[in-house]
């Protein structure tokens, strides 16, 4: 195991001092775990910890018990669980049994219910904790907790969608990556669409009116209902629409307002629609009222 390279300077600890362990391991860079000492060996510059939350394969009974570089260890974060976070706030998220370090990129729910989304630019993962499973970020620096340098909401590798004001694509919402950011504008590569000779993954720059972070990952509904709002995967990019029928065979028919135009969907190409409103995610409701009218129109009441 290589030492983690984050400048940190190696403490003493001993037995039963309470500290975070990191890896360089595939699956866990990045990540660090709650466990405690159970041995010090300073002239190795080793310690053998017991993890809090990691149990050892094939006996769940049994805590993970291992020895680590002390360039690895660090003391308990200095920040506790929960509270109220800020769009762009650099937290760490408790997951898979560790803190990974991640940026707020929205929020969704009331302010007493409030969840928030937050971009892993590590992975260009995105996804919705609730606060008792954030804190703020600190990096351990020379000995300190130290209060990292603001970062940008759409980072380099940050999973994002971009839409466009030009003929044909107009509402859609394309699936991208940022590539770079330049002043207030941002360099991204579409995950889907391809230049014109479809040699390569097309790149654009677009400005923050027209970029806003991938949605959250909601939970995979088992069916999707009639006049429910949703996002249908269409020609590359993700439109909205509403749910006017129910077929067989997971499908759908879903209605298109700016188009005035039905279309059948497999349940796979669909999604739970939110609104990127004030840099927060807003669930969708049902709209009856909204296409009450062409559905009653069209028969399709």
């Amino acid at each position: 195991m290589e030492p983690v390279a984050n400048g940190s300077l190696a403490m003493d600890f001993k037995s039963g001092d309470a500290v975070e362990v990191s890896s360089n391991d595939e699956g866990f860079h990045g990540a660090w775990y709650e466990a405690k000492v159970v041995r010090s060996m300073p002239r190795l510059s080793r310690y053998t910890v017991v993890y809090d939350s990691i149990v050892e394969e094939g006996d769940a009974s049994k805590y993970l018990r291992e020895t680590v570089d002390a360039a690895h260890v660090r003391p308990r974060a200095a920040s506790a669980r929960g509270g109220i976070f800020s769009i762009q706030q650099h937290v760490d998220v408790f997951y898979n049994d560790g803190w990974w370090e991640g940026i707020v990129a929205g929020s969704s729910g009331s302010k007493r219910r409030a969840t928030y989304i937050v971009n892993f630019p590590a992975t260009g993962d995105v996804m919705e904790f609730p606060p008792s499973d954030i804190r703020v970020h600190f990096d351990w620096i020379d000995g300190k907790w130290v209060t990292p340098t603001t970062q940008v909401l759409f980072g380099v590798g940050t999973s994002v969608e971009v839409t466009s004001d030009d003929d044909g694509f107009r509402g859609a919402w394309f699936p991208a990556t940022v590539v770079n950011s330049i002043g207030k504008k941002f360099l991204v590569e579409y995950k889907n669409l391809m230049t014109d000779d479809e040699t390569e993954l097309l790149r654009e720059t677009v400005d923050s009116l027209h970029i806003r972070p991938a949605p959250p990952a909601s939970p995979v509904l088992s069916k999707f209902h009639k006049l429910q709002e949703v996002d249908a995967y269409y020609n590359d990019g993700w439109w909205v629409g509403v749910i006017s029928k129910v077929a067989e065979d997971s499908r759908y028919i879903v209605y298109f307002r700016p188009w005035q135009q039905e279309l059948e969907f497999r349940h796979e190409d669909l999604r739970s629609h939110y609104d990127w409103i004030s840099k927060r995610w807003i669930r969708a409701s049902q709209v009856f009222l909204f296409y009450y009218s062409h559905f009653v129109n069209e028969g399709c009441a």
